[in-house]
C-alpha cells in the first residue's frame, strides 16, 4: 500500500509539473472552454491594457494604428509577447466611443487566444458623492483607469499602455515575478533607461525613479522631458531645463501589482479627489505612480524594480510612426517576431 501511494504521488507530481510548463508554453490550448487560451488559473496574473486614451498629440487612435504591412498595431505585438510569457487573461480598458472599432481590429483576434474582458473608463465612474466638474473632458488618469477594472481582476495583475512597445523580455520578467507566491502587497515595476525612451520629435512624460537595493523608493512624474542637443533634460516651467542622465531608471507605466493594489486604488481615490478637484478640476490626473508612492511611503506596500534594457517605441507624435515601423521590420528580419502574430 505504501509503495502504491508513493507511485501515485510521484505520478501526480509529474502531471502537475507538466501541466504548469505546458500551459505556460501554450500547449493546453484546447482545454477549458474549448476556446484557445481560455484555460487559466484564478491566481495567474491578468494583463490589464489601458486603451481608452485618444492621443491628443498624435491626433488619432494610436491603439489600432497599423505599424506593419499585415495591419498589426503595437498592441498586437504586446499581446504576442504576453502570450509567449504565459499570460492567458486580458482586460482591455476602453471607451464606449471606440468600442466597435477596437473590437473589430484588436479584440476579435485576441479572443482566440486569451480569456478577454472589456472594461469601460468613463468620466462619471466616481465614488458616491462626487460628480464630474463642469468643463471636464480629460480622463481621470492611469490610476482611475486601472481602478475601473476592479470587478474583472481577482488576483495579481499587470498594467501596460496599449500604444507602447515594451519588448519581449519585459513581459517574461514581470510574469515570472507575479507567478511566484508572494504577499498581496508586494509589487513590481519594469524600469527602462531614460535614453531608450525618448523621441526625436518632441517631449515625453516619464516617471523618474529613485532606487535603493533594487527597491523603488520614489517616482516623480516629469511631464516634459526631451532631448536637448546631445543630452536629455526636463522642465517644469518651459524655461528652466534640468539635465537628466541617460541611464536614469524611468517608469513606462509597466507595473506588476499584487491583489492588494486594487484596494489601495479604491481607498486613496476619494482623498485624492478632495485634494485636487479644488485646485485643478479640469485636468488633474490620478496617476498609478501616485498610489505606488503612497504605499511605499506609508509602508503598506513595496515595489521591486525589474531593470529592462529593451528600447521603447511609441507613437507620441505622428512623426514617430515611421521609426516604429522601421524598428519592427528589423525585429522581424532578425527573427524576434514572425510575419504573422496571433492571427
Amino acid at each position: 500500500m505504501e509503495q502504491t501511494f508513493e507511485v501515485l504521488f510521484a505520478g501526480f507530481s509529474f502531471l502537475l509539473f507538466f501541466y504548469t510548463k505546458a500551459e505556460k508554453a501554450g500547449i493546453l490550448n484546447t482545454f477549458g472552454t474549448g476556446k484557445r487560451g481560455a484555460f487559466f488559473s484564478m491566481q495567474q496574473p491578468t494583463l490589464v491594457i489601458l486603451a481608452a486614451g485618444i492621443g491628443s498629440r498624435f491626433g488619432g487612435l494610436k491603439q489600432i494604428m497599423a505599424v506593419d504591412d499585415h495591419g498589426h498595431a503595437i498592441i498586437d505585438y504586446s499581446l504576442y509577447d504576453a502570450y509567449r510569457a504565459g499570460f492567458r487573461r486580458v482586460v482591455f480598458i476602453i471607451k464606449h466611443e471606440i468600442e466597435e472599432d477596437f473590437k473589430a481590429v484588436v479584440g476579435r483576434r485576441a479572443e482566440r487566444y486569451f480569456d478577454v474582458r472589456y472594461v469601460y473608463q468613463q468620466l462619471d465612474m466616481l465614488p458616491a458623492g462626487y460628480s464630474v466638474p463642469a468643463g471636464r473632458s480629460k480622463p481621470w488618469g492611469t490610476g482611475h483607469a486601472a481602478l475601473c477594472a476592479k470587478d474583472a481582476v481577482d488576483g495579481p495583475f499587470v498594467v501596460i499602455n496599449a500604444d507602447d512597445f515594451y519588448g519581449p523580455t519585459a513581459y517574461a520578467t514581470i510574469y515570472d515575478f507575479l507567478a511566484q507566491p508572494r504577499p498581496d502587497n508586494e509589487h513590481a515595476m519594469v524600469a527602462y533607461q531614460l535614453k531608450n525612451t525618448v523621441t526625436e520629435n518632441g517631449y515625453v512624460a516619464r516617471g523618474v525613479c529613485q532606487v535603493e537595493d533594487g527597491m523603488l523608493t520614489d517616482v516623480v512624474e516629469r511631464t516634459r522631458i526631451e532631448k536637448r542637443g546631445a543630452g536629455i533634460a526636463y522642465t517644469e516651467d518651459g524655461e528652466t531645463w534640468v539635465p537628466l542622465d541617460g541611464g536614469t531608471p524611468v517608469s513606462m507605466n509597466f507595473w506588476g501589482f499584487g491583489a492588494d493594489m486594487m484596494r489601495q486604488l479604491k481607498e486613496r481615490f476619494p482623498a485624492w479627489l478632495d485634494a485636487n478637484l479644488p485646485v485643478n478640476p479640469e485636468k488633474a490626473e490620478y496617476f498609478l505612480p501616485f498610489v505606488a508612492n503612497a504605499s511605499i511611503h506609508d509602508g503598506s506596500g513595496s515595489v521591486r524594480v525589474l531593470n529592462c534594457h529593451e528600447v521603447w517605441y511609441g507613437m507620441t507624435y505622428k512623426e514617430d510612426l515611421q521609426s516604429v515601423r522601421d524598428a519592427l521590420r528589423r525585429m522581424r528580419e532578425n527573427g524576434i517576431y514572425p510575419e504573422k502574430l496571433l492571427d
